[in-house]
């Protein structure tokens, strides 16, 4: 039946799904899923509604209720926010539950498809039904203010939230930090820095390059070099984002001729990567020793050679120097 419908035959696949269901045999829970979900992806939305009431009639309780919360899926995937809506409204006046699942995957889709005003009204109700807001939607959440760039709203939501939940690490606390460094109040930055410390949270290397991205903006070349002294002295081993951090400043200031004062204590030898989390660039953007860089690590690339931040460094130097003299 699945395999029909993946192959765009579906009235063979109805076809079949009439047979099982007129007969005495009852559809397992992953066949009824599987088809819900091809028919989502093929666009045949009205059939699904048919599917679930028709398979209801049918299975137990806990099956039933699971095809409903596939079916929210679906829908949300593909932004059907009414269709989704309607479903949720379904399980609502059938008794079945809502589990935390469903319910941050409903939070989740109004964040990436509707407005903040739908997104925080899904988020008030999964808080009156109880259920805690989950690392992912609260990761779609954020990325929703950011792009509207309601960073206040958004250190709103994050306290609301509880920022000493410990079961998803630093998240909140980065993203609290990633509200003020990103409007450069630098001094909310820092007491906030140090609540998180005292809260008992370690800093991670997302929330060393959100301060550090913060210092090199605003070109706080003190605070820059404490940063990375402290990411030194804590263990957390600094990205490209970091190392462009400092890079950045220098040149911004010209101070080329003193770069190498600033890298100090960083280890230039080392192979290129990005660790930070990518909501950050949502925010601040990429450095332009970051893009630049990024265009030669690009898979495929010059795959023999081994690029080291050193070398990274010197091609950005020539070629800054070379703008330079043109203009």
């Amino acid at each position: 039946m699945i395999h029909f419908a993946e192959n765009g035959r579906f009235s063979r696949a109805q076809s079949i799904w009439d047979e099982v269901i007129n007969s005495s045999r009852i559809p397992s829970v992953d066949s009824v899923s599987g088809l819900i979900r091809v028919y989502a992806a093929n666009g045949r939305f009205d059939d699904i509604p048919t599917i679930i009431r028709e398979f209801d009639s049918r299975a137990d309780v806990d099956s039933s209720g699971e095809t409903h919360s596939v079916a929210v899926s679906c829908f949300g995937e593909v932004g059907e926010l009414e269709l989704m809506e309607r479903v949720l409204k379904e399980m609502s006046l059938r008794g079945f539950r809502v589990d935390s699942l469903t319910g941050n995957a409903f939070v989740k889709y109004y964040s990436m498809f509707g407005t903040l005003t739908e997104m925080e009204t899904a988020y008030e109700r999964l808080k009156k039904s109880r259920i805690f807001v989950e690392a992912d939607a609260i990761r779609v959440m954020a990325l929703a203010y950011t792009r509207e760039r309601m960073f206040y709203r958004l250190g709103e939501f994050l306290r609301d939230v509880g920022l000493k939940r410990r079961n998803i690490g630093n998240l909140l606390w980065n993203l609290l930090l990633l509200s003020y460094a990103v409007n450069f109040k630098m001094k909310s930055l820092q007491r906030e820095f140090l609540q998180m410390v005292e809260a008992g949270f370690s800093p991670d290397l997302t929330t060393f390059n959100v301060r550090a991205l913060a210092f090199s903006k605003m070109c706080m070349f003190w605070d820059l070099h404490l940063s990375l002294e402290h990411m030194k002295h804590v263990g957390n081993v600094p990205d490209l984002v970091t190392y462009g951090c400092v890079v950045d400043a220098y040149l911004e200031r010209r101070l080329g001729r003193n770069l190498s004062f600033g890298l100090e204590g960083l280890d230039l030898g080392r192979h290129p990567v990005v660790l930070t989390d990518p909501i950050v660039f949502e925010a601040f953007g990429k450095g332009d020793f970051h893009l630049c860089s990024e265009a030669f690590l690009e898979p495929g690339r010059r795959r023999t050679f081994r690029w080291t931040y050193s070398k990274l460094i010197e091609v950005y130097l020539k070629r800054t120097y070379r703008s330079n003299q043109i203009f």
